[in-house]
């Protein structure tokens, strides 16, 4: 770890310096910020996961910037045009920019007019313009650069022209007064470039569009590429020549004696603006624009991402799963309260092929299926994909549901991904005798099930509640989608005995093979009986041991600690602590237990017990609810027994519906129709809301009003305060 670049990361962010420095000597050594996160508060100062990855990207960032610096600083040396004035600026830069605007007059380039002029002899010509000789001594100094290459006065001035031009064109200080000045008030401007290239009008809103830079959304940047790279929208950076070309003046010209050294001046800095700076400050610009709408996609993306993994679970529960279809009719799956696949079938309830109407005995005989399904099962739950024939199953579901004698719900969950893992290897290793269907169904009732367990066996990016993540860089969002899963999966546990591969993979301290060697000894040995036999398994030592013991939980093993969060490390402190109280691993998760430590003071007991406050107070909650699951605190699924048409919504109908997706500008909302129903930013809360991501997020309940349908778009706005001609 550099020093200095340890040193800048402090300076660059708002925690204490310990608490920088200790969390990049923890992530040095190898440890996972889940575990720092989780088992070293005391070193951290309490860090979370978030503030972790923080400190770590800012310094890889920080040790990018020095690389470069030293780089640059090395070249420019070569060419021994280092001064000590130009290492000083390149050692305070404090962007990469700003670094490439200092190298660029020295970087290696194909041979410019500006260098054959030099070459030619012409440099004394244009050194003068800048002194602001006199007309007579330009002309005189002109003459005596004539050459066969430089054939008269008007190519002297010329070649001197493109020595100047190429000088200011590469002068970082205006490079970077420019980029200041277009971010700050420049405008972006789109206008329709061929309309044949947007049959379905998505790009409508910008065939003329003007808008501030500095008030560009994210979306709206994106959008704007997107239609420039399709060839429908012509995108130009705008900002006032005028205004620029004064500043130039005022900094070159202004106050120096008029004449012909002035209006070369004056010709060459318009010039260098035109041809060098304009276009090349644009291009940064909206790379810089790009990448920070991208940065801020791949945020939106990881939360909504994180709210679907950390959805309540319906632990417990018999569920049968719906893959909808039509010609192909609906496949079915019934799992039981552990996931373990019981029976399938498919049935033929909807119309067989477009404009005819399903047998009516076919649809008998699909209630009659379900029906019996439910029944033998004793299914509590039915999980219908909300992919095509959602809709017509739900009402098909809703009209069986309301026949039954017993009380079965339905919900409504999102099946994006669930084609993608159903034809994976995984997933044919684990159902080999299915075909892709049918593992999609067992896949649609895992999900109910268990989302998190479901969820992280299908590539992220196929789970679609992002914004448009296929226009992002994939390196980075593989980054943010990989880092969220292991917060979520950390954040949880998992069981050591039913973990599959999968989950198991996203551990702290664990990989791929440690994944697949876990499994292998609990089908070879039989169940795990307690985290310590983990040492036994194949290429899991003491160090992949620290990281990973404290996230896997055995139920009912030689050790109750082994189903909380406690690190076995902490078992002692863990027997002081129940000791102290009277108590043993028996009384764990008791009202007594739980009274008897209320009682105590845990920061005395910590230094009666030279031990960190903070580990005690985990240890301390972990003994008063052990197995507990930090899901269990998020909305519950929304479960119906009936079902609406788009048809049946009503201006200032208030209803309850679930947060499917959350964009910059507002909320994708399943309010139990066909379609999903927008609640923009504006209509989201009395106050000002710059992100909807402040407000809702993924899995959310929310109440909301139905504020306009249009039939014909099959669009839907919602509101989440109340519309008039609400009851």
């Amino acid at each position: 770890m550099e020093t200095a670049v340890l040193n800048e990361t402090i300076k660059a962010l708002n925690y204490r310096p310990r608490q920088v420095r200790a969390s990049l000597e923890l992530l040095a050594a190898g440890k996972t910020v889940p575990f720092i996160a989780r088992y070293r508060k005391e070193m951290t100062g309490s860090l979370d996961e978030v503030a972790l990855r923080e400190i770590q990207a800012t310094y890889h960032q920080l040790e990018k910037l020095s690389q470069r610096k030293q780089e640059v600083l090395t070249k420019i040396a070569a060419q021994e045009k280092l001064t000590p004035k130009l290492a000083a600026k390149i050692k305070q830069a404090t962007s990469l920019q700003a670094i490439e605007d200092l190298y660029l007059p020295y970087k290696q380039k194909r041979r410019t007019k500006a260098q054959i002029a030099k070459e030619q002899g012409l440099a004394p010509l244009a050194a003068a313009i800048t002194r602001f000789e006199s007309d007579q001594a330009l002309a005189k100094l002109s003459h005596t650069l004539l050459t066969e290459a430089v054939a008269d006065e008007a190519a002297a001035f010329l070649g001197a022209h493109e020595i100047l031009a190429e000088a200011f064109g590469e002068d970082a200080r205006l490079r970077a007064w420019v980029r200041q000045r277009l971010s700050r008030q420049g405008q972006v401007v789109a206008s329709l470039k061929d309309e044949s290239q947007d049959e379905k009008g998505i790009y409508q809103d910008y065939y003329d569009y003007e808008q501030p830079l500095k008030k560009l959304a994210s979306h709206q940047v994106l959008a704007l590429d997107r239609g420039e790279r399709q060839g429908v929208l012509k995108v130009k950076l705008v900002l006032d020549e005028a205004y620029v070309l004064n500043y130039f003046h005022s900094q070159f010209v202004a106050g120096k004696p008029s004449g012909k050294a002035a209006s070369e001046i004056q010709a060459a800095y318009t010039d260098a603006y035109k041809r060098f700076i304009k276009p090349a400050i644009e291009r940064e610009v909206r790379k810089q624009l790009t990448e920070q709408a991208a940065s801020e996609a791949i945020e939106v993306f990881g939360a909504n991402l994180y709210h679907l993994l950390m959805q309540a679970p319906l632990k417990g529960k018999v569920i049968l799963g719906l893959d909808p279809g039509f010609r192909t009719g609906c496949k079915l799956a019934v799992v039981d309260a552990t996931g373990k696949f019981l029976a399938k079938a498919v049935i033929y309830p909807h119309e067989k092929a477009k404009g005819a109407q399903a047998n009516p005995k076919l649809r008998a005989e699909a209630k009659r299926i379900v029906t019996d399904l439910i029944t033998r099962y004793q299914v509590e739950m039915v999980a219908i994909g909300n992919g095509t024939a959602s809709r017509e199953s739900e009402q098909f579901i809703a009209e069986v549901l309301g026949k039954l004698t017993q009380t079965v719900y339905y919900v409504i969950v999102n099946e994006a991904g669930a084609s993608v893992y159903s034809a994976s290897a995984n997933a044919r290793a684990e159902f080999p005798d299915l075909n892709v269907e049918e593992r999609s169904a067992i896949s649609i009732a895992r999900r109910l099930q268990d989302p998190l367990a479901e969820l992280i066996k299908i590539d992220p990016k196929s789970i679609g509640v992002g914004q448009y993540q296929h226009d992002l860089p994939e390196k980075q969002l593989d980054e943010k989608l990989a880092a969220v899963i292991e917060t979520g999966v950390n954040q949880v546990g998992v069981n050591l005995n039913t973990a599959s591969p999968d989950l198991l993979t996203h551990i702290s301290g664990l990989n791929k093979t440690i994944a697949q060697n876990i499994v292998a000894y609990r089908n070879e040995v039989g169940a795990f009986k307690s985290r310590a036999e983990l040492k036994k398994v194949a290429r899991l030592g003491p160090r992949a041991f620290e990281q990973a013991a404290g996230f896997l939980r055995v139920l009912a093993g030689t050790n109750p600690f082994d189903n909380t969060d406690i690190h076995p490390e902490s078992y002692p402190l863990a027997k002081q602590l129940l000791a102290k109280v009277g108590c043993s691993t028996a009384d764990l998760g008791s009202e007594l237990l739980k009274a008897k430590l209320a009682q105590l003071d845990l920061k005395e007991v910590a230094s009666q017990f030279n031990a960190g406050y903070e580990t005690l107070k985990d240890v301390a909650l972990s003994l008063e609810k052990p197995g507990r699951d930090l899901r269990d605190t998020m909305p519950a699924p929304l479960l119906r027994q009936d079902v609406l048409k788009i048809e049946d919504l009503k201006s200032g109908m208030k209803l309850e519906g679930t947060v499917r997706n959350v964009v910059d500008f507002g909320a994708f909302v399943d309010i139990g129709v066909k379609q999903d129903g927008l609640v923009h930013i504006s209509r989201m809360s009395k106050r000002y809301v710059s992100k909807a991501a402040e407000v809702v997020a993924v899995g959310d309940i929310v109440t909301v009003w139905i504020e306009s349908v249009d039939l014909k778009r099959q669009r839907i706005q919602l509101s989440m305060l109340p519309v008039a001609g609400d009851d």
